[in-house]
Formats: structure tokens, sequence, C-alpha cells
């Protein structure tokens, strides 16, 4: 192989073979219609500006001649990725009830971006829901990145009636396949508003007791964690009266 040849050109066109788009015409589906939520669950395909994750197959004095192939991974290898911008035209508030929460899964680089996200959204930040430690690391340009947080964003009044007061924040699970959050969050939330609509927004899995939206919903639903939603919003009319906290 020419001395000239650099680990570069080698995985810039492979970047631009692997790198996803959506096929329709619009960013997304839309959104869905006539329902509104009181719980809306977000993990949103953030965009990195093409930031590409490599290891030393990368450098020709690593990997002399290029005979190995070269390690690339991107978020855009795995789903089509939205400028903060796109995000913010998702018509979110039309399908957010008077009363509702937002978890929103994010990533220490978009913690900004995820403020200016809830508020287009018409939400107000209030905490950290969720810390998912992941029990392994990634290269980090500060310290080794081994955590997401799961952030919870409030419009008007937390949903009522409540369930569980119990679960934790810190969550500690290994991680998995690329941007696969771990059940146990989904499971939680269910677990602390299992009376109310829920919808999953760029899901790729279908929970029973939610409703899903996103471009890799299956049709078949499935089991959170084996947990059993035995409830219906019908039963929510014997529980307290709602109260804004």
């Amino acid at each position: 192989m020419s001395s000239n040849i650099s680990g570069y050109s080698i995985y810039s066109v492979e970047a631009k073979k692997r790198t996803k788009v959506s096929t329709l015409d619009g960013l997304y589906p839309s959104l869905p219609a006539e329902k509104k939520y009181e719980i809306i669950y977000a993990d949103p395909p953030w965009d990195y500006g093409g930031k590409m994750q490599y290891d030393k197959s990368s450098i020709k004095t690593e990997n002399i001649g290029f005979s190995k192939n070269i390690f690339i991974s991107a978020a855009t290898f795995k789903y089509p990725t939205l400028k903060l911008k796109e995000l913010m035209s998702l018509n979110v508030q039309s399908i957010a009830a008077n009363n509702c929460l937002l978890f929103m899964w994010t990533t220490g680089p978009q913690l900004s971006n995820s403020m200016k996200l809830g508020s287009a959204w018409g939400f107000d930040y209030k905490t950290v829901a969720f810390v998912w430690d992941k029990m392994m690391h990634n290269p980090g340009r500060y310290t080794l990145s081994q955590t997401e947080f799961c952030l919870v964003f409030k419009k008007g009044c937390i949903p009522s009636p409540r369930g569980a007061r119990n679960i934790r924040q810190l969550v500690r699970t290994p991680r998995s396949k690329h941007s696969e959050k771990p059940e146990e969050v989904i499971d939680g939330i269910t677990k602390m508003f299992p009376y109310q609509n829920k919808i999953e927004l760029f899901a790729r899995k279908n929970y029973l007791g939610w409703d899903n939206w996103g471009l890799e919903v299956p049709k078949a639903k499935i089991k959170i964690m084996d947990h059993v939603d035995c409830h219906s919003n019908e039963n929510s009319s014997q529980m307290q009266p709602l109260s804004c906290e």
C-alpha cells in the first residue's frame, strides 16, 4: 500500500458508506394525533457533528501498511441523527397534557442542548431523574466517560395519581448495544406513574403499557422486565385528586 495512504483516507470513505439517513419525506413520522400524554420518555438522536471514535488501528505507525481493518464508530452509523434545530422543530407540545413530565436522555456534551430542547418543547427543567453507570468507560477529553443522564422536565403539575416513590436515581448496569438504554429506567418510570398515558419517543422497542413513536418501532408488544401493568387509566378515577407539586 502506498506510503501516502493515511488512516483518514480509508475511514472517511467507510464513514460515508455507513452513515444512516432517514428515507422519509420528513425527518420523522408524524406524532400521534388526538391523544395527550402525561408521561413522555425520549432518547433524542443527538448529533455530535460527525464525531467518530477510533483506536490505534487508524495510526500508520501502529497499523503498518494498514494491514488490519481500521476501527471506527459513530452514532450516525446506527441511526439518523438530528441537529438541535431539527429536534426543536418536533411539535412535542401537541401531545403533552396540561400536566406532563418529560424524561429525556442526554450525555455530558449535550447537557446544554438538552435544556434548550426541553424548553422548546414547552417544559421547565427540574432535576436529574436517573444516572446510568454503564460500568465501562469510553475515552474522554477530560475524564473517562462512564455515565449518561435521564433528566426530568415538567409542564404544569406532576401528574397524579402517583405510584411508587422509592425508585432509585442511580442505575448500575453494563451497557449493551449502542444507545440502548437500561430497561430499569422505563420500568421505574412506569412504576412511578402506572395510571397515566405514556409514550416513548425515538423508541426501538414496543413496551406494554406505552405508546411508541420513531423510525424503528417493532410491531410486537413486549413486557418491561416482566413488569405487568395490570392497571388501566379507568382506575385513576378511584385515586386521589390532582394536586400541583
